[in-house]
């Protein structure tokens, strides 16, 4: 059956229609459940933290002793810095137009962009997507007239991002040349004290919404989408961005968990003393309570005297070192850590070599991106042309527009200068007003360039400043 003849089953049989909707042939770990991606993610799921692989200890008088459990949230770490490497210099779109209509398109459809905060938007989704492997962002309109685009709409548009990691399944539908054919979500909500769920499927025709608020599946919502496009955008990869490296996390937690467990026996320094005679302690020798002891009497050749542990502490530290310095060279990221990045003093040029490796890993995942974002651009135009002014429908299918994603890296602004000045034969490349709005020094950057007129007139004619 087409996904038209199954749609006509929408409100006969909910149930066959979903269960076609939900044919997934993109193939993603789960995020829920035994063998879900959370269990990785999550810090406090980790092996040592699962206390029938590793118990507390049970003492003779039936006290617990609880051991020592220390978890990395590594994998929460390598998400975020992947997000940092694509979004720390935030993704870009480049507007080509060809004439004034398409300049002043390109201005209202930027302001879309931006009234949506979509900087924000991206850093969310991708925390998403190399966490929870998918992520869907959804786009519609609400009939309120307003002007914060710059001309007069009659509709405001937004933006919503769907995860896993929020509890919501995703089921995108793909036809056999591999085109989106219908974007559906499913999802559950708390409304009058008990949990309802809900099925929304999308499609470039319209929007069908199930739910179970009379008991059993039934349509609530049905309507035409009148963009002509689906009104979302999926993103997937088949790993999280920490791909297989979670045995090396959770080798590094043993190691800390267990050396915290012999430092806490075996730390605490005795007193011993060596004698060949047997000498009798007093209470105060026993009392561990006690801040000082008595005085005691010894034989001579006796001696008495605090004994510590003596523990492989280097071999620790190599260890744990060598680990962590796994994860990250297999993952291609670099260790941003202060302790890392403060072991020795590197110049500009230095520091940004730290960053060839995590700057071709960007570009490997930037494919998807890329193809993404631009098929969000087709749906953010589909949308604006339902609101525009009369006329410039085909203004805003003609503009080209190239988003543009660039690798986070440090920068080193006096050396880039230098160059720049350099292969300028030692010519200004920016004008004072634009130096003087750049350094941020002044209130009024207009009075500012008139009293640096003005004194630099007075220094022609020999004056004074008095």
């Amino acid at each position: 059956m087409t996904l038209e003849e199954i749609l006509e089953l929408r409100y006969t049989d909910p149930k066959r229609v979903m269960a076609a909707l939900r044919d997934k042939s993109v193939i993603v770990p789960p995020w829920g459940g035994s063998k879900g991606l959370q269990k990785q993610y999550d810090p406090t799921m980790h092996p040592v933290y699962n206390k029938a692989v590793y118990p507390d200890k049970v003492r003779e008088d039936g006290s617990v002793e609880n051991v020592t459990r220390i978890a990395f949230a590594l994998q929460q770490l390598a998400v975020r810095r992947m997000t940092e490497l694509v979004c720390g210099i935030p993704v870009k779109r480049v507007y080509k137009p060809e004439n004034d209509r398409q300049q002043q398109a390109a201005k209202w459809i930027e302001a879309i962009y931006q009234r949506n905060r979509i900087d924000a938007v991206n850093v969310e989704r991708l925390n998403m997507l190399y966490a929870g492997c998918e992520v869907i962002t959804l786009w519609y309109a609400v009939q309120q007239p307003n002007t914060i685009y710059g001309y007069n709409s009659r509709l405001k548009f937004r933006c919503r991002n769907f995860s896993p990691m929020l509890g919501d399944e995703l089921y995108p539908l793909f036809d056999e040349y591999g085109d989106l054919v219908a974007l559906s979500i499913a999802y559950r909500r708390k409304a009058a004290g008990k949990t309802i769920s809900y099925f929304d499927a999308y499609t470039a025709e319209r929007h069908i919404k199930w739910s179970t608020e009379g008991g059993d599946w039934a349509v609530v919502e049905d309507e035409e989408i009148s963009i002509g496009k689906i009104p979302g955008v999926y993103i997937y990869r088949p790993t999280p961005i920490y791909e297989n490296t979670s045995d090396i996390v959770y080798e590094l937690e043993w190691a800390a968990s267990r050396n915290g467990n012999y430092l806490r026996t075996n730390s605490q320094p005795l007193l011993v003393l060596f004698a060949d005679d047997e000498i009798p302690f007093g209470e105060s020798g026993n009392n561990d309570k006690k801040d000082f002891r008595s005085v005691f009497q010894y034989p001579v050749g006796s001696k008495v005297e605090y004994v510590t542990w003596n523990q492989a502490i280097e071999n620790l530290k190599y260890y744990s070192e060598s680990l962590r310095n796994l994860f990250f060279t297999q993952l291609q990221m670099p260790d941003w850590s202060y302790e890392k990045m403060s072991q020795q003093a590197l110049s500009g040029e230095s520091r940004k070599q730290l960053f060839i490796d995590s700057m071709l890993k960007v570009k490997d995942e930037s494919g998807r991106l890329l193809e993404a974002f631009d098929r969000e651009m087709n749906v953010v135009k589909a949308f604006a042309k339902t609101s525009f002014p009369a006329g410039y429908e085909a203004d805003v299918d003609a503009l080209q527009v190239e988003t543009q994603i660039t690798p986070f890296q440090i920068g080193d602004e006096k050396e880039t200068i230098q160059n720049l000045v350099t292969a300028n034969g030692g010519k200004p490349i920016i004008s004072q007003r634009e130096s003087v709005e750049q350094l941020g020094w002044s209130d009024d950057v207009d009075k500012t360039m008139q009293e640096i007129a003005a004194e630099s007139t007075m220094d022609a004619l020999g004056g004074s400043y008095e």
